[in-house]
C-alpha cells in the first residue's frame, strides 16, 4: 500500500503537540526522528543498548512524519499543520523552521524498518523495557520486565521524559500504592506503576487511539485487571464520577504526568485536590526553557519540590503535597 508521508522539521521542544497535530489531521501513524551522535559518551551502567545510526538533524532540532491513506487531501492537511504549528509560537514554544514536504512511501518503508532499532532497554535499576518481536531474560531476580509494542504513536521508553518518569516511580512508589497516569500513550509508566508494586493504576488519555494501544499493553503484560484505561481530557473523568466506575479511590497517593509543561500548567490544582496529604505528583516532559515557571506553580500550588531530576534538555518534579 502507498502513503502519503508528510514531513515536518521542527524542534524538539515542539515534538508532542506537532506529532499530535498529525493525528488530528488524520495521520495513520506517525514517526519521530531526533538528533543523534553516537560519538557522545552514554550512560551504560544500567547495560542499555543503544543501536540507533547517527543523522544529520542538528541538535536540539526533530523530523516528525505522519502518514496519510492515498485519497486524502493533502493541500487541506498541510494547510491545517502549517496553521496549528505556528500557534505555537504565541505560547512561546518555538517550532522552528516548520517546513513541510510530502512523498510517496511504500508501507514497508515505514510500518516496520523502526522496529530494528527498538532493543531492550534498561532504564532503572529494577525496569527492563522489552518490545515484544525481542528476545530477553531478566539478569537477576529484582529486574521486571515491561513488554511493549508501542506501535506508530507512542513512547518506546527512550526518550528521556519517559525514562526520567520511570526512574522517579522507582524512588516513590511502595507497595499496595494507587497511582493515576495522565496521558497515559503507550500505557509504559501505568505497566511500570504496577511493575513497581502499585496495586491499582488509572491510566488517562484525550487520544482514543492512545487508549486502545494502552489497553492492548497493559494485556500484554497481564496487567487489565490491574489498569483502568479510560478517555479523558485530563483529571476531567474524576469530576464525573457518577458515570464511570473508577478502580481508584480518592484520594490517592501517586499522580504522574508526562506531557507539556503548558498542559501541566492548566491542572495543578485538579491534581493537588486528587492527592491525599504528603503524596506524590511526578510532572514530567517539561522542556529546560519552562522549568521555571513549572516549578513556581508547583509551589503555589501547595506542593514542595523534593527532587528535580533532568536528562539532556529535560526536566522531571517530584513534587509532593504538604
Amino acid at each position: 500500500m502507498i502513503w502519503k508521508e508528510l514531513t515536518i522539521h521542527t524542534t524538539e521542544e515542539a515534538v508532542e503537540m506537532v506529532s499530535n497535530f498529525l493525528h488530528e489531521a488524520g495521520a495513520g501513524g506517525v514517526t519521530i526522528e531526533e538528533h543523534v551522535d553516537n560519538s557522545k559518551p552514554r550512560d551504560t551502567s544500567l547495560g542499555q543498548w543503544f543501536e540507533i545510526p547517527p543523522n544529520d538533524i542538528p541538535e536540539g532540532e526533530a523530523k516528525i512524519s505522519g502518514y496519510f491513506a492515498q485519497g486524502s487531501d493533502m493541500d487541506e492537511v498541510i494547510e491545517q499543520v502549517k496553521e496549528r504549528t505556528e500557534e505555537l509560537r504565541v505560547f512561546n514554544i518555538d517550532p522552528g523552521k516548520a517546513e513541510i514536504t510530502v512523498r510517496d512511501v511504500h508501507e514497508d518503508d515505514w510500518a516496520n524498518n523502526w522496529k530494528q532499532y527498538f532493543k531492550p532497554l534498561r532504564v532503572s535499576e529494577k525496569l527492563t523495557i522489552k518490545p515484544t518481536w525481542e528476545d530477553y531474560e531478566p539478569q537477576s531476580v529484582d529486574e521486571k520486565i515491561i513488554e511493549l509494542d508501542p506501535g506508530m504513536a507512542f513512547g518506546t521508553g527512550t526518550h528521556p521524559t519517559t525514562s526520567l518518569c520511570l526512574r522517579t516511580l522507582e524512588g516513590v512508589i511502595q507497595e499496595g500504592d494507587e497511582v493515576i497516569d495522565v496521558g497515559t500513550g503507550s500505557g509504559i509508566l501505568a505497566i511500570g506503576a504496577c511493575q513497581l508494586g502499585a496495586s491499582r493504576v488509572l491510566a488517562l488519555d484525550l487520544d482514543p487511539i492512545a487508549v486502545t494501544s494502552a489497553m492492548e499493553n497493559a494485556k500484554l503484560n497481564q496487567l487489565e485487571d490491574r489498569i483502568q484505561v479510560v478517555e479523558s481530557d485530563l483529571l476531567s473523568v474524576l469530576k464525573q464520577g457518577e458515570r464511570f466506575k473508577l478502580d481508584v479511590k480518592l484520594p490517592i497517593r501517586v499522580v504522574v504526568a508526562n506531557i507539556l509543561a503548558e498542559i501541566i500548567l492548566l491542572f495543578i490544582e485538579d491534581v493537588y485536590e486528587a492527592l491525599q496529604p504528603g503524596g506524590y505528583y511526578i510532572a514530567s516532559g517539561i522542556y529546560k526553557n519552562k522549568e521555571q515557571i513549572v516549578q513556581e506553580a508547583l509551589v503555589t500550588a501547595g506542593f514542595d519540590i523534593e527532587k528535580t531530576a533532568r536528562e539532556e534538555d529535560w526536566v522531571a518534579f517530584v513534587a509532593r503535597k504538604r
